[in-house]
């Protein structure tokens, strides 16, 4: 990047304008480093981001995935992947100090990191205390690319194990479209009512696109 004017290069730019101002490729970058031989760092930032279907598909990447790009050797990748991990530990210590519906968008934005982007239906449950504070996340049930067999009994068994007071549901959608489906209306109310026979309360279900975090409660579906 010596060849571009100091105001036009990423680190400089970041530190007078602030991160904000800063294309995708360009903020990336600043955590690549470093290119390769005919390819500066921000083009190779930008092959990442291509490769990966943007920052959603980036920030849920498995370490393998990243392997098929050219100039991101171990050191990088490892990088990456620990920025990622940090983002989500993040978010889930915001949600273990405070109820969770204190930030009702950093639960979809926690939700967002971990299950955006997965190539595979994954449905997980959010556990919280009886103040709503997170307990635990955990992924229940993996299904292919276009549903999932989802367990009330197991759900159940695991909100007695944590004692949890509530949960939230949540799943993804790898078509990109977040919209809830008949079908998960049908599992809400379902895992709602088993629930509900051990006193634990299910206060919404997120369904999880590409860019995107739809409530099932907002939408009044809960």
């Amino acid at each position: 990047m010596k060849h571009l004017p100091a105001d036009q290069r990423p680190r400089e730019k970041l530190l007078a304008r602030g991160a904000a101002a800063l294309a995708d490729a360009e903020l990336l970058a600043l955590l690549l480093r470093t290119g390769y031989k005919g390819r500066g760092v921000v083009a190779l930032a930008g092959d990442v981001l291509g490769h990966c279907g943007g920052w959603s598909g980036l920030l849920n990447v498995a370490p393998a995935g990243l392997k098929g790009v050219k100039g991101l050797g171990p050191a990088k990748r490892a990088e990456m992947l620990a920025v990622m991990e940090m983002a989500r530990r993040a978010l889930a210590q915001q949600m273990q100090a405070a109820p969770v519906f204190d930030s009702p968008q950093g639960v979809k934005d926690y939700l967002g990191l971990h299950l955006g982007g997965r190539p595979h239906e994954i449905f997980c449950v959010l556990f919280l205390d009886a103040q709503h504070r997170l307990l635990r996340l955990e992924e229940m049930f993996h299904g292919t690319l276009t549903q999932t067999s989802v367990y009330p009994r197991e759900v159940v068994k695991r909100a007695l194990a944590l004692n949890a007071g509530a949960v939230v549901l949540a799943h993804n959608h790898p078509s990109g479209v977040a919209e809830p489906s008949r079908a998960d209306e049908f599992l809400t109310q379902t895992l709602r009512a088993a629930l509900q026979l051990v006193d634990v309360r299910v206060l919404d279900h997120l369904v999880v696109g590409q860019g995107q975090v739809v409530s099932m409660a907002e939408r009044g579906l809960i």
